[in-house]
């Protein structure tokens, strides 16, 4: 049994691509893969009984297992258990505690692989070291350019401890630098975002909190950097929309007569872990019924800022008026 454990969603899918080819072999057939939402315990069990018609030991992937574990831990457990198997069984959890019965009957004999950010503490420090030198193994091995230590120490200076993020941005700084060509701290520099990257993350926070005199602040110093609106409002729209998928999931869940947390909501809409805390907060004070019109709001500014609304001037309302919208001033007004 491996478990592959965390929410870094590139790091989680590169190991699973790992762990799928070295299972399959170059057999794609002795590979099953189900999803867990959905899946039975039965089914699975009988895909990793079942003996290829091409050799080989059989293999079962649940993605997003964390609900089949939950569904069918005492089948799990009996199986962690056992001293053979004629399978792998290979579970992608974002949770696996360590004093759970199902842990402790897996360790010693399968696999935990952690595919997690850490944030805070010497931990931090040292996945920073360990990141910096995968990330110049992949530029060189899979971008074909090495990376000097000083852009690596640039990009992390620049961008989020995203390994996903990091990944795009070598590949593009590969493109530019030209074939076999090192990537030098200038480059990163003059191609990587810095102070505008983090400054439109706090815009969109101060959005999402309401706090629009702040939002609108952080806007005015983008444009006047050069950002144009279309831009900006693909970021915006791309985190606001978390929120009106979360809001869409609570309403899924009561309709069938069930309850769910903000939380578990959000971390199901693709909020990462480290920002739930933050995530919950602000959905609280967006509120359901503008929660439930924001994919509404967001495609009648996309379609303006490539229609009537493309002008800068223009494209600048748009989003002044998405901020609004969301101010705590505007749902008092709204309430009053």
């Amino acid at each position: 049994m491996v478990a592959v454990v965390g929410d870094e969603p590139f790091l989680k899918r590169e190991v699973l691509h790992s762990v799928r080819e070295r299972l399959s072999d170059g057999n794609d057939l002795a590979c099953s893969t189900y999803a867990g939402r959905e899946c039975d315990w039965r089914d699975v069990a009988d895909a990793l009984t079942s003996v290829s018609l091409f050799g080989g030991a059989s293999a079962a992937i649940v993605e997003d297992a964390d609900p089949f574990v939950t569904r069918f831990r005492p089948q799990l457990e009996d199986y962690a258990a056992k001293e053979r198997h004629a399978g792998t069984l290979v579970l992608d959890v974002k949770t696996w505690p360590s004093n759970t019965r199902l842990a402790k009957a897996q360790a010693g004999k399968g696999l935990v692989v952690k595919c997690q950010v850490p944030e805070r503490g010497a931990e931090v420090g040292q996945f920073q070291r360990a990141a910096k030198k995968w990330l110049a193994q992949r530029a060189e091995g899979v971008h074909g350019s090495p990376v000097e230590a000083g852009a690596l120490d640039a990009l992390f200076d620049l961008l989020p401890l995203s390994l996903g993020v990091m990944d795009q941005e070598v590949s593009k700084l590969a493109l530019l630098a030209g074939e076999g060509a090192a990537i030098d701290a200038d480059l990163v520099h003059r191609h990587v975002g810095g102070w505008r990257t983090r400054k439109t993350w706090d815009m969109i926070d101060a959005i999402a909190d309401g706090d629009a005199s702040d939002a609108l602040e952080q806007l005015d110093r983008l444009l006047r950097a050069g950002e144009q609106p279309i831009g900006l409002m693909a970021q915006v729209a791309s985190s606001l929309r978390r929120f009106s998928a979360a809001a869409c999931l609570i309403a899924q869940a009561e309709a069938n007569g069930r309850r769910t947390s903000l939380r578990d909501a959000l971390e199901r809409a693709g909020v990462m872990k480290f920002k739930l805390a933050d995530a919950e907060r602000q959905l609280k004070q967006i509120g359901r019924a503008r929660a439930a019109q924001l994919d509404q709001w967001l495609l009648d500014a996309d379609l303006a800022l490539k229609g009537h609304n493309s002008t800068p001037g223009r494209g600048r309302t748009e989003l002044e008026c998405l901020i609004v919208r969301l101010s705590k001033a505007g749902d008092e007004r709204r309430a009053g």
